[in-house]
């Protein structure tokens, strides 16, 4: 049973200004783990837009125990107020003027393990309030476009908490008695108070500066507990290199004299982009060669980006309301991700993107819980941190600048920024801006922000030898339901029969149901190479042989279309041999992908990180998502079969190939070291399939030579997966290694919780009761329980259903603790029309029963009650 009987259902058509808006805030808090006193002063005048006459005062408040509320000085008896568990109403304020209100409140932090508002990490106070946390702060208008200029005085003892911090600039400090201390923090810029951040505890500062455009001289700071100091380079570097990247490429330079990361072990999301103070979980600062990987470190860097770039889309112009939240988080996704590109390989960086974006968000717009990037309604806001409004808004974005140009973009967001500072606006103000710049008409491109589910383009072509012409026909569909049209740009590359350019590459404008595009002056059949680039996020279905998928994979110049090629290859193959193998009958691998992989294997690769993608197999959970019922039993045998025929046949390549880039190179994280890295993983990958003493031996002496984590982790995950007779051994040895290092210790929970073999059920619910699990932090909840249900097909979806009632298990329990990350676990079980009839039953019967446990949270019970409707 719901915890609220009555869930509110928030609808965007609803919206309506704020009565009142808040001028300056003033707040003050007396630091105390079990019972923090927090005294805030609003400075509050009714709002000139509001059309209501006298309204009654509405603040929003959870979880607060209030202590006096006062008007101008003057106390209020609680006659003249109203409280509930959710807000304080007070019916009679000055109108027409300027007053100040006055509340005390106490709190208490170390009971808090939803880690919304304040809370404790360890012994570390700190603070999370996107998307509604303040008000578990203090009584506040909690909304996004009620924005207001923040100063935060920290008052706490000098041993607990030697280290005070909030947003913006130090102002003053000081001595009390009793071994207290004090500090303030002013933010000259207004900001909504989901930007709040306050930070107290025992904490080493890595210090360092950056010179912006302009010449400003801006102080960096990186704080962490003490064992962590040496694993900050790494994110400092990434922080100046954000800085600069933003400058040159948007013209943004920072505004404030200080710019402070904080680095918390207990944290719900990746990081927080609270104006000058940033939050991060630990998982996205600290790096050290020995204890972080090659991805770790790419995504510390696009962690750090995207939060710095948040500075200005998302702080300097937010959002008006959460039903906006792409505006900031899609655009900043899209900065993220070109900066990521620019700093390492554009080509590995694009493929990876649209990787993630097909394989969890395409299903995300296929299933129950389906919205647009801009949603129409929800019944709690947490549960809008979504692929879809992250990822799919990304994609919203890159295309408006494959429509225009990047000179015009960069045009187009200089307006924005410029019309918009200071401002909560929406998505349409930034197409607007977009527009406006380019005297573009994006009209019907706006159809983009307001209808789920992943477009279909059927393409169909008819070559004429007598004209020399290609017709290309395409039609646009949304199976979800019958939506509006879009406006959709199609890259588009002709390719001769010798591999040269037919034509120059030409984006296709798609604005009607059906269209069709007229190539002339072609003396022969030209191969179709369509959405290079990814460049709109979209099915296409076009008949390719396997003969013409070969090709493109020899010679396409554009790398994603070339990588493509290779991927439509396999899923061809393996869903054919699915067919066979649900038929019980033989099952054989097509040579044409043993030559296509030997051609590539032969080719000489500047790019050696995009050369290992060229190397990769699809995903099974991809493979999922092109089957109409998912047999996931079928998908991993197949798929396993072809790696290892590619493994049997190519197998003295595959050595060469290891033998050539095993080095040893401890510390290096340059494009050439990280790519050598990979070529040599995924051959050790394909090696290890082959199930031998040899191939043993070889990832046993790389797991015990590793001089880094990349090579460490990689070694491991092969004799996980594998029936390595030491695999116990090194399990143990791990652990023994890192058992101090808690990011390391998450990676040897996702190893075994991932693992393919037979005992990894048993082994998933024994990790449980492991001295180092905690359900209470959520990095080893997504560790173990995450990583099993979200990457671990065959077994999660194990045939009996153990899987399904484990999650369900985990969910219930987690809810009381922590709503928000337990709503995010009921993903797994969201799909489950794409199942058989008997997984169909199993998954609805979890679900139900995670509806109808007692006082179960709306977060929860959001994304649950919508999966089964």
């Amino acid at each position: 049973m719901l915890g609220d009987a009555n869930p509110q259902t928030i609808y965007l058509k609803d919206y309506t200004v704020a009565d009142y808006l808040i001028k300056n805030v003033d707040l003050h808090f007396i630091l105390d783990e079990n019972k923090t006193r927090v005294v805030s002063k609003l400075t509050i005048i009714q709002n000139p837009q509001s059309n209501l006459p006298n309204p009654a005062l509405i603040l929003q408040g959870e979880g607060l125990v209030l202590v006096s509320v006062a008007i101008d000085g003057k106390p209020l008896d609680e006659c003249h107020y109203q409280q509930n568990t959710e807000q304080l109403r007070i019916d009679n304020v000055p109108q027409n003027q300027t007053f100040i209100l006055a509340i005390e409140n106490t709190i208490n932090p170390k009971a808090n393990t939803a880690l919304e508002g304040l809370y404790l990490s360890s012994t570390m106070m700190c603070t999370q309030c996107e998307a509604q946390g303040f008000r578990k702060i203090t009584y506040f208008l909690d909304r996004p476009d009620v924005m207001t200029r923040f100063k935060t005085t920290l008052v706490g003892d000098k041993d607990k908490y030697p280290v005070l911090l909030s947003n913006g600039n130090k102002v003053a400090e000081g001595e009390l008695q009793n071994n207290q201390h004090w500090v303030s923090w002013e933010d000259p810029f207004k900001k909504p108070c989901y930007l709040f951040a306050l930070v107290a505890g025992q904490l080493e500062c890595i210090e360092d500066t950056y010179t912006t455009m302009r010449g400003r001289e801006i102080c960096l700071h990186i704080f962490v507990e003490q064992d962590d100091v040496d694993k900050c380079s790494h994110a400092m570097q990434s922080l100046k290199n954000s800085m600069r990247w933003d400058e040159e490429n948007y013209g943004r330079e920072y505004d404030l004299d200080l710019y402070m990361i904080v680095a918390v072990g207990h944290f719900n999301m990746g990081a927080m982009e609270n104006k000058g103070l940033n939050i991060f979980n630990t998982k996205f600062v600290l790096a050290r060669p020995d204890t972080a990987t090659d991805s770790d470190y790419e995504h510390i860097e696009g962690v750090i980006g995207h939060e710095y770039f948040h500075n200005w889309s998302g702080n300097r112009v937010t959002c008006r309301d959460w039903f906006q939240l792409s505006l900031k988080e899609g655009f900043t996704v899209f900065r993220d991700q070109e900066f990521t590109a620019d700093q390492t390989s554009k080509a590995v960086k694009r493929i990876e993107d649209v990787k993630l974006l097909r394989s969890r968000q395409f299903a995300e717009d296929a299933g129950p819980l389906a919205h647009p990037i801009r949603p129409d309604s929800y019944i709690e806001v947490n549960n809008f941190y979504t692929l879809t409004v992250y990822e799919k808004g990304a994609e919203v974005v890159r295309m408006i600048r494959t429509l225009l140009g990047e000179d015009n973009f960069r045009k187009g967001s200089d307006l924005y920024f410029e019309r918009h500072d200071g401002q909560a606006v929406t998505c349409d103000d930034f197409v607007c801006a977009m527009a406006d710049a380019n005297n573009f008409d994006l009209s019907l491109f706006k159809n983009w922000y307001s209808q789920s589910g992943t477009p279909v383009l059927t393409v169909e072509q008819e070559y004429n030898q007598q004209q020399q012409s290609l017709a290309i026909t395409i039609k646009q569909n949304n199976p979800a339901s019958n939506k509006a049209l879009l406006h959709i740009p199609i890259k588009c590359g002709l390719l001769n029969a010798d591999g040269s350019s037919a034509a120059d590459e030409t984006i296709l404008q798609l604005k009607q149901r059906e269209q069709t595009f007229i190539f002339d002056q072609l003396t022969e059949k030209p191969v179709l190479s369509l959405l290079r680039g990814f460049s709109a996020p979209v099915i296409v279905k076009m008949k390719q042989s396997l003969e013409q998928l070969s090709f493109l994979l020899k010679y396409d110049e554009d790398t994603f279309n070339r990588w493509e090629a290779g991927q439509k290859m396999c899923c061809q193959i393996i869903l054919g041999l699915i067919e066979y193998y649900q038929q019980n009958q033989p099952l054989q691998v097509n040579p044409l992908l043993i030559e296509s992989f030997k051609q590539v294997l032969q080719q000489s690769w500047d790019d050696l990180s995009y050369f290992s993608l060229l190397l990769s197999l699809p995903e099974e959970n991809y493979l999922a998502g092109q089957m109409e019922v998912i047999d996931v039993d079928a998908i991993h045998v197949t798929r396993d079969l072809v790696k290892k025929t590619l493994a049997e046949q190519l197998q003295s390549q595959f050595q060469g190939l290891y033998q050539q880039y095993h080095k040893d190179q401890p510390g290096q994280f340059d494009v050439g070291a990280i790519g050598q890295r990979r070529v040599k993983n995924i051959c050790l990958s394909y090696l290890t399939q082959l199930q031998t003493a040899q191939s043993y031996q070889l990832a046993d002496i790389q797991f015990e030579t590793a001089k880094n984590m990349t090579d460490q982790m990689a070694a491991l995950s092969c004799i996980v997966n594998s029936d390595n007779p030491a695999k116990e051994k090194y399990l143990q040895s791990f652990y023994q290694q890192w058992q101090d290092q808690a990011l390391v210790v998450d990676k040897w929970f996702t190893l075994q919780a991932c693992s393919s073999t037979n005992e990894t059920f048993s082994i998933i619910q024994s990790l449980l009761n492991h001295s180092a699990f905690e359900l209470t932090n959520p990095n080893r909840v997504r560790s173990l329980i995450g990583a099993f249900s979200q990457a671990n097909q065959l077994h999660f979806h194990a045939a009996n259903g153990q899987g399904y009632q484990f999650l369900a298990d985990q969910i219930i329990a987690l809810n009381s603790l922590n709503p928000q990350l337990a709503s995010r676990m009921v993903s797994a079980l969201t799909q489950w029309q794409r199942y058989d009839s008997a997984r169909q039953t199993l998954m609805k019967t979890e679900l139900e029963r995670i509806i109808n446990t007692a006082d179960i949270s709306r977060d929860v019970f959001e994304v649950a009650s919508k999966s089964l409707a």
